[in-house]
């Protein structure tokens, strides 16, 4: 996604040959996975968090260019919107106080960040969906000045070949439409990559499209969109419909939407990537000029750019990770269910929680995925983006269990086990765990913060909707500077 192309650059010629270089690519990938030594050996971590800009009326602030020149920190980049900025953090190993460097880095970088937007008028938030949004503010014209991104909207919009429809039964009901992807920017997120092994793939994506719905109901952050008081996560419904290329004849058919939680258990990396070419058609059919096989006769390791390219257009919620560092190649997951926020040591024990849960389970000799079917999974994973900390999910032993009792009960001690396997400092891993455990007591995540919030304004001081949501936003941010976790924060 990181190459710039011209928009209308795509002829026939380029799809046939993409088409044919990325079933290329996907043989070479397959010999590598039996002949190659993959980078595993010590599991590195990364984070990647998108941020929303606002000015000092909590309105969206279009102004990421201009900090992003000011900053010129490569660490952050343009996303989607103008609005928009993402930050990622240099990779790194969690053993000892690997989580105290994270959070120490990402609050100073995000420090710089935060002082450079000042001098544009502008406040950095970390949040899922900024609740100030409305429709006027996500059209094509506010997408970032790249022109990959307006190449991707012209992709999907024409693939599509009508509007694309939003509706979102929740609380409340949002129905309408838009001609571009623009609403996609609304999704800010908080994203974990973990480097694996290849004969350890298949485990540890199997764990994480396994917890992907505890992750979701305690975690959840996004309960409004243009006002309305819609799923707890809505961030994950607005995803699945902003980026659907299927009219509703394709939906018919059963043809694979390009956000998707997948179908079925895996037993190799290859599964993921070879569903992907099979079901989903080339979005940017861009080529490089290398020739993969050539590369791998030669002794060389392959990019496997054209490959790589179209997996970043299939937006799975577990995403497969094929990458060259330093001339030696690696895999990883990367799980991309959480939103970003509220704050830096929320998002740090949402990490800890993911990757020790993730590293217990997926070394467990009785397997979750052996006795949880994907379609309850999958289930959990929706209820759970509605429901929030309210969701009551099917677990295997346990029947139907609210998702904080499963965590206090069960998912909490093996996630402890997960920290001490990767060598985690126990004071970080009992800090970062308990603020996991005291969001679950208090029975309180950023979704409900917000929702209360708001509640109280409406009710208490009343405001309409709009100033409420104003009000709101305006004292997560300043809750957020704190970095006092999300359960501790005061109501009013």
């Amino acid at each position: 996604m990181g190459q710039d192309v011209a928009q209308g650059a795509f002829s026939r010629e380029d799809r046939l040959q993409y088409r044919q270089k990325v079933r290329r690519c996907l043989d070479v990938f397959a010999l590598m996975l039996d002949e190659f030594t993959f980078d595993a050996d010590r599991p590195t971590t990364g984070l990647e968090i998108e941020l929303n800009l606002i000015d000092a009326d909590a309105e969206p602030a279009m102004r990421n260019r201009e900090i992003l020149d000011g900053l010129a920190d490569a660490t952050f980049q343009t996303e989607l919107g103008q609005f928009n900025l993402e930050l990622n953090a240099l990779p790194r190993l969690i053993e000892g106080n690997g989580f105290t460097d994270y959070e120490r880095d990402v609050r100073e970088s995000l420090d710089r960040a935060d002082v450079r937007a000042g001098k544009s008028d502008a406040d950095l938030v970390l949040i899922g969906i900024l609740p100030t949004l409305t429709e006027q503010h996500l059209v094509v014209e506010n997408l970032s000045v790249n022109e990959r991104y307006r190449v991707l909207n012209d992709q999907i919009v024409g693939a599509r070949g009508e509007d694309l429809e939003l509706d979102i039964q929740g609380v409340e009901r949002l129905r309408t439409h838009t001609d571009s992807i623009a609403p996609e920017a609304a999704c800010t997120s908080v994203q974990f990559h973990l480097q694996v092994a290849p004969d350890s793939f298949a485990n540890y994506w199997n764990a994480s499209q396994a917890i992907a719905a505890v992750q979701v109901g305690i975690g959840a952050n996004s309960p409004y969109l243009y006002g309305r008081h819609l799923w707890a996560e809505t961030r994950i419904a607005l995803f699945e419909q902003a980026t659907d290329t299927r009219p509703d004849e394709l939906k018919a058919q059963g043809v694979r939407p390009r956000v998707w939680f997948g179908e079925r258990w895996i037993t190799s990396i290859f599964d993921l990537f070879e569903e992907n070419v099979r079901y989903f058609p080339p979005l940017l059919p861009i080529c490089e000029e290398e020739d993969p096989v050539e590369v791998l006769h030669n002794g060389g390791v392959p990019h496997l750019a054209e490959l790589r390219l179209h997996n970043g257009t299939v937006y799975r919620w577990n995403r497969p990770v094929y990458d060259v560092m330093n001339g030696r190649p690696h895999l990883r997951v990367e799980n991309r269910v959480l939103p970003a926020g509220p704050t830096v040591v929320d998002m740090l024990a949402n990490a800890a929680f993911y990757f020790g849960l993730v590293r217990d389970l997926a070394e467990d000799d009785r397997p979750i995925w052996s006795r949880l079917s994907f379609k309850d999974a999958e289930e959990n994973f929706h209820l759970a983006a509605r429901r929030g900390m309210d969701a009551v999910l099917h677990w295997p032993d346990l029947g139907d269990v609210r998702v904080n009792d499963l965590v206090l009960e069960v998912l909490l001690p093996r996630a402890a086990a997960g920290l001490d396997a990767f060598g985690v400092a126990p004071a970080d891993r009992d800090r970062l765990l308990g603020v996991i455990e005291g969001r679950c007591r208090s029975g309180r995540n950023g979704a409900i913060w917000q929702t209360e919030t708001v509640r109280a304004a409406e009710r208490l001081h009343g405001m309409d909707r709009d100033a409420a949501l104003h009000h709101m936003l305006r004292r997560y941010r300043d809750l957020q500077r704190t970095n006092e976790p999300v359960h501790t924060w005061e109501v009013r």
